[in-house]
């Protein structure tokens, strides 16, 4: 949901851009009627651009829309303006998530496009056009409009900069598409045509020769913003995969470039950059151990969403989900009911929606007291039959769900056969937390059961890539399996080192944990409506246990 791009970045490519003019409304309107001088069609429509962002910046939207489509009936004669007021109607409609009538605007755009010889920018009106499909679901018309767009993309001769920037948009759609379905490992094919070709567009001259048709003076996104955006996906990828490290290097230098544009440029699109990568990082610092510099980035994302309203209104859900996993990390289960509860009230996106839920049951897990609630849940994300969402991933994350919840009832088999499912789904698509969860977790079956060989076959592993990831929680749950394995079948020395660890891990969360809650930003559980507070109160110490965890 998060990295579908704006259509308003669209730019002209001329490096002297018109004049511009301001007129009040009255001047306006007569200036449409009056065509026959030439010269005038560019005062004219932009004059029409700038007055509709004028109403939309007041709010006035409803005023702005039918100023923009009597722009674009009389601008058909000026190919440049049409497309240009095209896209910015388009982008009115996005931005009031009416995306049906942004795609018909957009199929409009493209077929004019088409007619009159600007094979480029009919790919961008498609491309555009698939973005707000793939925001859709509208999975069965997206397969046939990227596989026209992809033809058209590698047929079209052009300015190489132009042709490569077109690849660019056509691959982080086939990502996107990709992560968002939680495939993982099919992923990776598109994955690296996209990181080769933001590094060919690094090494070309942008040049200023103009195209001869005024169609094709378009932009989809300036180098180096499109730089960042790969550097977004390929973090994306790796929190997907279990690649931490890699998402943490690939995060900090989005950041760093992140930092150096918004110097130049006020773009609202880096903001949303800047909070997206903060999100996905948030997520990799709590699998990590890293609870305290989590929740002060959670308020880094908070203080940027109080700069945009816009912005806060798009990533509230987000917002309250990360407060949600984080109060997990501190066994503040009330507290992440809450926070999970409001984010399913702001959200409207499936995937997420699925995501939130399936953590909610794991809260009810936890709490052991929530049958009815808990129930009821699970019943809306059965992987068995009817799962409400496309994605590979969160259908694996269901079963495991469910695996978990069949261990905690003593319902041994019934767990067993979930979690199964849930490796044999994780290793089709590289998905390595969830392998690692699901093999410590029946490791922790078998030991229940008594059968210690099998035991130590799935928590070695689940030691060995909880390490790799790394995943805080799950080698502390390895290494104290570990230990009591050892100590079962008589291994002294192989249950002293498992012990050993355990501490280890046990006192490095211990830590962390305290920290955290000794932050004052950990008073933002407690929020749950409205703005996000401006300031935070210092409390004395931690308020939470860690008892469960450990």
């Amino acid at each position: 949901k998060n990295i579908h791009v704006c259509l308003g970045r669209f730019r002209l490519r001329d490096p002297k851009p018109p004049a511009r003019f301001s007129y009040g409304e009255n001047f306006f309107f007569p200036l449409f009627s009056y065509g026959k001088i030439p010269q005038f069609e560019d005062v004219k429509f932009e004059a029409a651009s700038l007055l509709s962002e004028l109403y939309c910046q007041e709010n006035s939207v409803d005023t702005a829309k039918p100023l923009l489509r009597k722009a674009i009936q009389i601008s058909q004669q000026t190919p440049y303006w049409h497309c240009r007021l095209l896209f910015q109607l388009a982008q009115l409609h996005t931005l009031e998530k009416d995306l049906v009538s942004a795609c018909d605007l957009l199929g409009v755009g493209a077929e004019y496009a088409r007619v009159v010889g600007s094979e480029y920018t009919r790919a961008l009106f498609l491309l555009s056009k698939g973005m707000l499909l793939l925001m859709e679901r509208k999975l069965q018309e997206v397969h046939p409009l990227l596989t026209l767009c992809g033809q058209i993309v590698e047929n079209w001769q052009g300015n190489p900069i132009q042709k490569e920037s077109l690849r660019v948009f056509f691959l982080v759609l086939q990502v996107t598409h990709y992560l968002d379905a939680g495939q993982v490992k099919s992923v990776k094919p598109c994955l690296k045509q996209l990181q080769q070709c933001i590094q060919t567009i690094s090494t070309l001259h942008d040049d200023e020769i103009l195209p001869s048709n005024p169609a094709d003076l378009f932009h989809w996104l300036p180098k180096e913003h499109m730089c960042v955006l790969v550097y977004l996906v390929t973090v994306m990828h790796s929190m997907q995969a279990g690649y931490l490290e890699k998402a943490q290097k690939y995060t900090d230098k989005a950041l760093m470039q992140l930092e150096k544009l918004k110097m130049l440029d006020c773009s609202p699109i880096l903001s949303s950059f800047q909070v997206i990568l903060l999100e996905h990082i948030i997520m990799c610092r709590l699998v990590t151990g890293h609870k305290a510099t989590a929740l002060q980035e959670i308020s880094q994302v908070c203080q940027l969403c109080q700069q945009s309203p816009r912005l806060f209104s798009n990533h509230a859900a987000q917002l309250h989900t990360l407060l949600g996993l984080y109060c997990i990390s501190v066994n503040c289960m009330d507290n992440a009911e809450a926070q999970f509860t409001t984010a399913l009230r702001l959200t409207t996106h499936q995937e997420l929606w699925a995501f939130i839920v399936t953590n909610l049951a794991s809260v009810y897990i936890r709490e052991g007291n929530r049958h009815q609630e808990l129930y009821s849940l699970l019943e809306r994300i059965n992987p068995d039959h009817n799962f409400p969402v496309s994605s590979h991933c969160l259908r694996a994350a269901a079963f495991y769900i469910r695996g978990l919840f069949s261990f905690f009832q003593g319902r041994y088999n019934e767990a067993k056969r979930f979690l199964r499912e849930t490796l044999k789904m994780s290793n089709a698509e590289d998905l390595n937390r969830l392998t690692a969860c699901s093999l410590v977790l029946l490791g922790h079956i078998f030991y229940v059961l008594g059968n210690h060989r099998e035991s130590n076959n799935m928590v070695v592993p689940a030691m060995q890539l909880a390490s790799k990831i790394p995943d805080m929680s799950v080698q502390l749950w390895s290494s104290a399996l570990l230990r009591d394995l050892n100590k079962a079948c008589g291994n002294a020395m192989d249950a002293h080192e498992a012990a050993q660890m355990h501490q280890n891990f046990s006192q490095q969360l211990l830590q962390d944990h305290i920290e955290a809650c000794s932050l004052p930003e950990h008073n933002l559980i407690t929020w749950t409506d409205g703005p996000p507070p401006v300031q935070f109160q210092a409390q004395n110490g931690p308020t939470t246990s860690l008892a469960s965890l450990l």
